[in-house]
C-alpha cells in the first residue's frame, strides 16, 4: 500500500495516546510526519517554523487545552483543519468547542472515525484554499499584465536576412537560439520550416502584404528543431538592390512565449473570476474602477465598458455616509476590511452586500489598488427581517393580556368621566377642569402605550448606529411595568451617565430585551422580581480562556435576572437551539432565545446564562463597546499582590480552577484545589491552620457550596470565605457572615476583581498564619 504523506501537529501530553492516533492514521493509508506539543510556546514555535496539513488536539492538558490551541491558531490566521480527540469531556462541551471553530470531535475510544474525519477536513481545506488562490490570482494579474507590457517594449532580439525565395542568408545568435537551430544549419533553410503549421497560412498572407506594402508586423507561433513551439513577434521589411529589384527581406523577431503564456493564464483566471456569482472589481488608489467582472455586471447592472475609469463611490452610493468614508483609511492601515454595506445598482435599487476589501501591493510592497469582493445578501437580509418581525409579533402576542388589562384601566376613567360630563350636574368649573385633566392624562397614557407597541411591532432593521443602551432599557422597563402582572416587581440598576456607547441596530436590541423579559415573566407565574441592569466591563485574557466565544476588550453588559423557577442544568446547553422550548404547547415557538443569540452574535457579542432551580435565572448580554468612546483611564488601576497566603480554590470546572490558580500564583499567593464540597472539607481539615481564605463556588456536585460553607464553619468558626456564583442573588451571599462568607463575586469576574476582593477580605479580617 502506498502511504500518503501527512504533516500533523499533535497537541497531546500523553505519548501513548499520540501513538494510538498515529497508528490509526497509518492504518488509514497515511504516512504521518508529526510533531507533538503540549504548551502554548511549543505550539507557537511549531506553527512559525513549519507548515502543517492538520492539527489534532486533546481537549485538556495540564498546561494547555484544545480551546486555547484553537484560539492560538486563529490568532495566527492559519486556516488549518482542527480535530479534537478526547476521552474526558462530554458532547455538550465538544459542541461548544466546535461552535468556536473546531472542525470535528472524536472520542479516544472510537478512533475508527479519525481517518474519515481527516479526509473530509482535508478536502474542505483544499476547497477553501482554492477560493483564496482565485482571489490571489486576481491580485497578481495586474502585475503580470505590466510584465507583458514591459516585455513587448524591449529591443528586438533576433535578426535574419532572407533571399527572394525565403531562404535564410544570415542570422544572428539570438535568432538561432530562439528557433532552436545552430546558426550554420539555418543558412539556406526555407523560413517556412520554422513556422508552426497552424500559423503557416497567416504568415504567407503577411508575406504577401510585405511585398505590397514594404513591411508588415505580425504575431505567430514558431516551431523549433526539437518540435516544441513558441510565440514570436515579427516585423518583416522588404530589401531591394540599387536597381530597386526585390532581393528578399529582413526579419526582426522577438520571443514573446512567456508573455503569451501569461496572457493565457490571465484569460483563464478572468474566466474563472467571471464564473463566480460574487461581484469582483478593482479600484486604483483614487477609487477609480480598473477591473469589473461579470459577477459585478450581474449584481449592479453596469457593463465593464460603462464603469471603467469611473469613481466607485459616486457609482455605488446615493450619498457617502461618514461610516463609508472611514473604510478606505482602515484598509490602508490594516490591509483589509470586511462588513455589510448598502449600495445601489443601475436602477437605483438598494443592494445589501457582504463586502471584503483587500489592499493590493506591487512587488516593492507599495499600495497599488484595492480589491473588492461583494456577495449579494439582499434576499437573506430581507428574510432575516421578516423572521425577526414575526418573532417580535410573537412576543407581543404573549403580552396581549397585559396590554388589554392596561388599556381597560386607561379607558375606565375616560368612559366614566364622559358619562358624567354628559349628564347635567352641579360640578364646579374647577371640578370639571380636574376631570378633563384626568381624561387628557389617560388619553396620553394610552397613546404612549400604543406608540411603544407599534414602534416595536413595526420596527424595521436598518444600518447600525452608535447608540446608548440606557435608552432602550428605560423603554423596556416602561413596557414591562405597563403590561406585566402587578405581582412582578421590576427593579433597575441603570446608571445615568458614563455608560459606553455600542454600535448596534436599535430595533434588534429592543427585540433582545423584549424576548429575555418575556421569558423572565413566564418563569414567574406566581410573581417575583425582575431586575434589569447595565454596566461597563473590561474582559481580560483570563476570561477568554474560559469562554472561547469572548474577545478581550471593553464591553457593555446588560443583565436580566428573575427569581423564577430556574432552568435544569441538563437543559442549559439546549435553550438557544431553534424551536426548543420548555413551555406548554401553544405558549411558545422556541425561537425567542435562538433569536437573541443570533442578534447578539451578529453584533460581535456573546450571551452567558446562569440558573438555579427554585432560585432564578440570569442572562448576561455582552456587547462590544466602541473603542473611541472609552476613557483612557479605565484599566489603569494597579493590581494588588498577595503575601504568600494559602487560598483554597473550590470549583467543579477544571478550566476555572486552572486559570484562577495560575492568576493567584502569579500574584504571590499559594493555592490548593478542590472540585466539590466534600474534597474541600477533607483538604481544610488537614490544612486549616495554614489556609487564609476559601474561594467557594455555589453550584457543585456531591456537596454544594452552601452546605460546604456551613460544614467549614463547624470545623473552624473563623473561616473566611469568598463565594462565587453565576447568580447575583445567590443564597450564599444573602446568608453572609453567618456561614463565614465575607464577600461575593458574581461570575464572570476579572482577575483584577478577584485579587482586589481577596485583598479586601484579608486586610479587614486579619488571619493568623
Amino acid at each position: 500500500m502506498n502511504l500518503r504523506d501527512l504533516r500533523v501537529l499533535i497537541v497531546e501530553d500523553s505519548e501513548d495516546d499520540m501513538f494510538l492516533t498515529l497508528r490509526a492514521l497509518r492504518r488509514g493509508g497515511y504516512n504521518p510526519d508529526y510533531v507533538r506539543v503540549d504548551t502554548p510556546l511549543a505550539m507557537q514555535t511549531a506553527l512559525s517554523q513549519e507548515t502543517w496539513d492538520i492539527v489534532i488536539a486533546d481537549y485538556t492538558l495540564p498546561a494547555f487545552s484544545a480551546p486555547e490551541a484553537l484560539k492560538l491558531l486563529q490568532n495566527q490566521q492559519q486556516d488549518l483543519p482542527f480535530i479534537i480527540v478526547s476521552g474526558t469531556i462530554g458532547e455538550e462541551v465538544a459542541v461548544a468547542a466546535m461552535k468556536s471553530g473546531a472542525h470535528d470531535y472524536l472520542i479516544k475510544g472510537h478512533l475508527t472515525r479519525l481517518v474519515p474525519a481527516v479526509e473530509r477536513e482535508l478536502r474542505e481545506a483544499a476547497e477553501r484554499n482554492k477560493q483564496r488562490q482565485t482571489l490571489q490570482a486576481l491580485r497578481t494579474s495586474e502585475i503580470e499584465l505590466r510584465e507583458i507590457s514591459t516585455a513587448l517594449s524591449n529591443a528586438v532580439e533576433g535578426i535574419a536576412r532572407l533571399d527572394a525565395q525565403g531562404h535564410y542568408l544570415t542570422v544572428n545568435e539570438s535568432y538561432a537560439q530562439i528557433v532552436g537551430y545552430p546558426t550554420t544549419e539555418l543558412i539556406g533553410m526555407d523560413w517556412q520550416r520554422t513556422v508552426h503549421p497552424a500559423d503557416l497560412d497567416r504568415l504567407v498572407i503577411a508575406y504577401q502584404q510585405m511585398l505590397s506594402q514594404g513591411h508588415v508586423e505580425v504575431e505567430a507561433q514558431g516551431i523549433r528543431k526539437d518540435g516544441s513551439h513558441f510565440y514570436k513577434q515579427l516585423m518583416m521589411v522588404s530589401a531591394y538592390d540599387e536597381q530597386q529589384q526585390f532581393t528578399g527581406h529582413y526579419c526582426f523577431m522577438k520571443d514573446i512565449t512567456a508573455a503569451k503564456q501569461t496572457e493565457q493564464k490571465i484569460r483563464e483566471q478572468a474566466a474563472l473570476i467571471n464564473i463566480t456569482s460574487d461581484a469582483i472589481f478593482v479600484c486604483d488608489l483614487n477609487n477609480h474602477i480598473i477591473f469589473w467582472n461579470h459577477g459585478a455586471e450581474r449584481l449592479y447592472g453596469w457593463t465593464a465598458e460603462e464603469v471603467l475609469g469611473r469613481n466607485a463611490s459616486s457609482l455605488l452610493y446615493r450619498e457617502l455616509l461618514p461610516q463609508v468614508a472611514a473604510i478606505p483609511p482602515a484598509v490602508f492601515a490594516t490591509g483589509e476590511w470586511q462588513g455589510e454595506l448598502h449600495k445601489i445598482n443601475k436602477n437605483d435599487t438598494r443592494v445589501i452586500v457582504a463586502t471584503r476589501l483587500t489592499l493590493v501591493r506591487d512587488e516593492a510592497g507599495h499600495p497599488q489598488s484595492i480589491l473588492s469582493v461583494d456577495t449579494d445578501i439582499t434576499e437573506k437580509k430581507q428574510l432575516e427581517a421578516q423572521f425577526l418581525r414575526v418573532q417580535r409579533l410573537e412576543s407581543l402576542g404573549t403580552l396581549a393580556s397585559g396590554i388589554a388589562h392596561d388599556f381597560n384601566n386607561i379607558l375606565t376613567p375616560i368612559l366614566a368621566i364622559a358619562q358624567m360630563m354628559s349628564v347635567k350636574s352641579d360640578h364646579s368649573d374647577e371640578q370639571r377642569q380636574h376631570l378633563l385633566k384626568v381624561v387628557e392624562d389617560s388619553a396620553k397614557r394610552g397613546a404612549g402605550l400604543v406608540k411603544q407597541i407599534l414602534a416595536f411591532a413595526q420596527g424595521v432593521e436598518g444600518e447600525r448606529a452608535s447608540l446608548q443602551v440606557r435608552h432602550l432599557l428605560v423603554e423596556m422597563v416602561q413596557v414591562a411595568r405597563q403590561t406585566f402582572p402587578k405581582t412582578i416587581e421590576i427593579d433597575t440598576h441603570i446608571p445615568n451617565h458614563d455608560l459606553w456607547i455600542v454600535s448596534a441596530d436599535a430595533t434588534q436590541l429592543h427585540q433582545v430585551l423584549m424576548n429575555l423579559c418575556v421569558n423572565a415573566r413566564d418563569a414567574m407565574p406566581e410573581g417575583g422580581k425582575l431586575t434589569l441592569a447595565v454596566e461597563n466591563k473590561l474582559i481580560d485574557e483570563s476570561y477568554t480562556r474560559l469562554n472561547v466565544e469572548a474577545h478581550p476588550g471593553a464591553h457593555v453588559v446588560i443583565t436580566i435576572t428573575d427569581t423564577g423557577m430556574g432552568i435544569e442544568t441538563e437543559l442549559l446547553d439546549r435553550i438557544f437551539d431553534p424551536f426548543f422550548t420548555t413551555k406548554e404547547l401553544g405558549k411558545g415557538t422556541g425561537l425567542g432565545l435562538s433569536t437573541v443569540l443570533g442578534i447578539v452574535k451578529n453584533h460581535g457579542g456573546f450571551v452567558k446564562v446562569y440558573s438555579e432551580i427554585g432560585t432564578g435565572t440570569q442572562f448576561k448580554v455582552y456587547l462590544p463597546a466602541i473603542e473611541d468612546d472609552i476613557s483612557p483611564a479605565i484599566g489603569d488601576q494597579s493590581i494588588v499582590s498577595g503575601r504568600q497566603e494559602l487560598i483554597l480554590i473550590v470549583d467543579d470546572e477544571p478550566l476555572i480552577q486552572q486559570v484562577t490558580q495560575v492568576a493567584l500564583e502569579l500574584s504571590n499567593y499559594r493555592t490548593l484545589l478542590a472540585s466539590n464540597g466534600l474534597e474541600a472539607l477533607q483538604i481544610y481539615r488537614h490544612y486549616h491552620d495554614d489556609i487564609s481564605l476559601v474561594l467557594m463556588d455555589s453550584m457543585m456536585p456531591s456537596m454544594d457550596g452552601l452546605t460546604a460553607c456551613r460544614a467549614l464553619q463547624q470545623i473552624d468558626p473563623q473561616v473566611r470565605i469568598v463565594a462565587t456564583s453565576g447568580l447575583t442573588s445567590n443564597s450564599l451571599f444573602t446568608q453572609g457572615d453567618s456561614i463565614g462568607v465575607k464577600a461575593f463575586l458574581a461570575k464572570p469576574y476579572s482577575i483584577e476583581e478577584l485579587l482586589n476582593t481577596l485583598q479586601e477580605v484579608l486586610q479587614t479580617s486579619a488571619i493568623t498564619p
